[in-house]
């Protein structure tokens, strides 16, 4: 009887919908005023960051592996694990003569240099000293505190996602001509999902704009588009936690509780004349349904499939965030 019950209220994810046309859609621009997008951003870049950076995914930094190398803010870093797992972050130029430490190697959990033999066991050495991380169990964190300039703190404030028993995840890393910030308010602009990137989002409207500081949250209805008339309706949330970071929840619909998480990690220095800056987004994605426990099974077939959509968004809003940064330092930005 109870297997019959619960064929009696499973529904179907997928709904349809009638072909529409991209230009017959409702605009957006009177919504998207560009002062909510800029109060939004101005409100998320007067977060403490407490001086952490992602700089990648946590299966990039793998145990007995090669070193890993990084660039924030212009600082070089080298990351690896010892044969136990344990994570090491420290700078990416040898104290000795200055060979990049990401071509090293790690021999039984220790860095070596691969100019002169000099060997790292994670901890202080000759003028070199580590830097504080933290692994989430789905990204790197690095705390900087020089490149950050804030109150540090013990621990990055990492979003809350489902449990890591029940989801999938995988993450997906571009560079851009831009600055974080610009790429933080391509995510603040809900608004541009259907006009911008019809291939992946149709129905969309923003249910409630942020009302303010004590209640930041852009609440979305969207369809994430499967064909051209096949569509998974839901609800979602944004909020900005930090400066350098933007999570979509989904509140209600399949796959409720997924977060998207983008991480906008700079790469060059102040000083640069073009700035780069490395988006890092997460995407871990869960359901209550029983066949996603397949999907689970099936992880390391997923993962890059979930890569490649990421992508292709990606490609779009990264011209997005690089068009904004062109326009608002030659000072013909109009928001």
């Amino acid at each position: 009887m109870s297997e019959r019950a619960d064929r009696t209220r499973w529904t179907p994810p997928l709904r349809r919908r009638h072909r529409s046309r991209w230009e017959t859609q409702t605009p957006t621009w009177r919504e998207a005023r560009p002062a909510l997008i800029a109060d939004a951003l101005k409100r998320a870049s007067a977060r403490p960051s407490g001086n952490w950076f992602v700089v990648g995914a946590s299966r990039e930094v793998r145990a007995g592996g090669r070193p890993c190398g990084k660039t924030v803010g212009g600082t070089e870093i080298v990351l690896w694990r010892s044969d136990t797992g344990e994570l090491h972050a420290g700078p990416g130029i040898c104290p000795h003569l200055g060979a990049p430490l990401r071509n090293s190697r790690v021999v039984c959990g220790t860095l070596v240099c691969h100019w002169h033999g000099l060997a790292l066991d994670g901890g202080p050495f000759a003028g070199w000293r580590p830097y504080p991380v933290h692994d989430d169990g789905v990204l790197v964190w690095v705390r900087l505190d020089a490149v950050g300039g804030e109150e540090p703190s013990e621990r990055p404030l990492v979003p809350v996602r489902p449990p890591a028993s029940s989801g999938v995840d995988a993450v997906f890393t571009a560079v851009g001509r831009c600055e974080p910030q610009d790429v933080v308010a391509n995510r603040l602009d809900p608004w541009h999902g259907s006009w911008f990137h019809p291939y992946s989002f149709v129905d969309l409207t923003v249910a409630r704009p942020p009302q303010g500081p004590e209640d930041d949250v852009f609440v979305v209805d969207v369809s994430f588009r499967v064909t051209d008339r096949l569509v998974v309706p839901v609800r979602a949330e944004f909020t900005a936690p930090e400066p350098r970071t933007v999570v979509m929840r989904i509140t209600e619909g399949e796959g409720s509780t997924s977060v998207v998480e983008t991480h906008a990690t700079p790469v060059s220095g102040e000083s640069a004349q073009w700035p780069r800056t490395a988006v890092i987004e997460a995407v871990v994605a869960a359901s209550d349904r029983r066949g996603f426990a397949l999907a689970r099974a099936a992880a390391p077939v997923l993962r890059p499939l979930m890569r490649r959509t990421a992508g292709r968004l990606w490609r779009d809003d990264l011209a997005y965030a690089e068009r904004r940064w062109e326009l608002r330092t030659s000072g013909r930005f109009p928001g």
